[in-house]
């Protein structure tokens, strides 16, 4: 074992990871455009109106914007990378210091040589992530017995412990807190937020069910994705013309509809300023990461996600698995489009606040629509982004390495002329070419 950790080490310090709501609609709702214009060319990839707004929001300068989205992607890799390597011992990946320090959270001593070869710095945890996950799902198990003092929980990574959101903690609230979870992994924070659906939606574009009008989230192939709220399986649309296909709430909040001959669904999202967003993927943003959404109501806005694996309590029920986030929203921005950079993150669930005197808002993971209904992401080339349900399976010998792929131990490739054999399970992005990332592929 001793051997097999100081040859992963070796490997990985060569690594270099190029990463250079539903309310009845007004008829007379307008979507409000993002007014503060790009100071500065927005980087390749990333839609003008998106880093203005990120700008705006996070009060940042051009520059800064710019440091602040290659620290978000290159967290997002790491966190790939660590989470493979070091499995159970993992204890999560969060972008701190106001977007400076890709930070990991390491439950043994040994691993922080690890982590500070792929530039991030460790921290000593108690609780790893699956800890925390696992300290959610068995709250999430009780969620009908939960008082209504409680609005919600969620796993707080960089604090370590999994965070009880209470108008009240009083006794009812810390005894269903702590209800078989350890005293160190739990605690109970009080809270103003009054969660709801944001319901009267356009994120892309408007459809609408009946009377009640939501927003598309992203296209998918036969249809798009939005939240589950919006409408219950066997529904009719229009604008354009479908069929609910999916559709959960509570419990989760997502459902897809599938269009019509002739809607053709395309991989943008409406910026609401005459133009539109270009979505490539749906690599996961990490914790502490920029992130921006499209509603009808507020327009282009930008925060930072906060934590992921969080459950809200509605006055419909619990909803779980949800990603909790600093951009404001208002009725009508629900179901809309968070994307971090040019890839897709989640469609608008609901929260607490304005954007006048800020809140909290909730959004449900784009990949966790996509494994439920097996769908897949129509991206702004027209083509399907990587699918993230694949099951890592070994490569045919020769088969030329490509993006998006997923590569299982074992799967070998060939890339610039020579081939190479993968030694942990990915899915391969832009920058880990192979003969970059010698923690991912050895030559042969």
């Amino acid at each position: 074992m001793r051997r097999q950790s100081a040859m992963v080490l070796a490997t990985l310090s060569a690594v270099a990871l190029a990463l250079p709501l539903t309310l009845a609609a007004r008829a007379d709702a307008r979507p409000t455009a993002s007014t503060a214009p790009a100071v500065a060319a927005a980087p390749d990839g990333v839609a003008p109106e998106m880093f203005a707004a990120l700008q705006r929001d996070l009060r940042l300068t051009a520059a800064q914007a710019r440091a602040r989205l290659d620290t978000d992607a290159r967290a997002g890799r790491t966190e790939q990378v660590l989470r493979s390597i070091l499995g159970d011992r993992f204890g999560g990946a969060w972008v701190a210091d106001q977007g400076a320090t890709v930070t990991v959270g390491i439950t043994s001593p040994a691993d922080a040589a690890t982590v500070r070869s792929l530039g991030a710095e460790p921290v000593r945890v108690v609780h790893t992530e699956r800890d925390l996950d696992l300290a959610v799902e068995r709250l999430n198990r009780r969620a009908a017995t939960a008082p209504a003092s409680v609005v919600g929980w969620y796993a707080d990574l960089p604090g370590n412990a999994v965070v009880v959101l209470a108008r009240d903690s009083g006794a009812a609230a810390r005894s269903f807190a702590a209800a078989g979870l350890p005293a160190t992994a739990v605690r109970v924070q009080n809270t103003t937020e009054a969660p709801r659906p944001y319901i009267d939606v356009i994120g892309g574009n408007a459809y609408y069910t009946g009377s009640s009008r939501c927003s598309i989230g992203f296209s998918v192939h036969g249809g798009f994705v939005t939240a589950g709220h919006c409408g219950r399986a066997g529904a009719r649309t229009s604008q354009p013309a479908g069929t609910v296909r999916g559709s959960t709430f509570p419990g989760r909040d997502y459902a897809w509809v599938q269009v019509d001959a002739g809607n053709t669904p395309l991989g943008l999202v409406n910026n609401y300023s005459g133009g539109t967003v270009a979505v490539a993927g749906s690599t996961e943003a990490p914790v502490g990461a920029a992130v921006c959404r499209s509603g009808s109501t507020t327009g282009w806005r930008c925060g930072t996600i906060q934590q992921k694996n969080a459950s809200v309590t509605y006055p419909e029920g619990t909803v779980t698995g949800l990603t909790r986030s600093n951009a404001c929203a208002e009725p009508g921005d629900s179901g809309g489009s968070w994307l971090s950079g040019n890839q897709a993150q989640g469609v608008t669930s609901g929260g607490s606040g304005n954007c006048r005197t800020g809140g909290t808002m909730y959004f449900q993971p784009v990949n966790a629509i996509l494994a439920a209904y097996g769908l897949t992401l129509v991206t702004s080339g027209g083509g399907p982004g990587p699918t993230p349900t694949a099951t890592p399976t070994s490569n045919p010998p020769g088969t030329t390495w490509q993006v998006g792929t997923t590569y299982a131990i074992g799967a070998t490739v060939t890339y610039g002329g020579a081939s190479y054999r993968c030694l942990q399970g990915h899915t391969a992005q832009t920058g880990w070419e192979p003969p970059n990332v010698p923690a991912l592929w050895q030559r042969i």
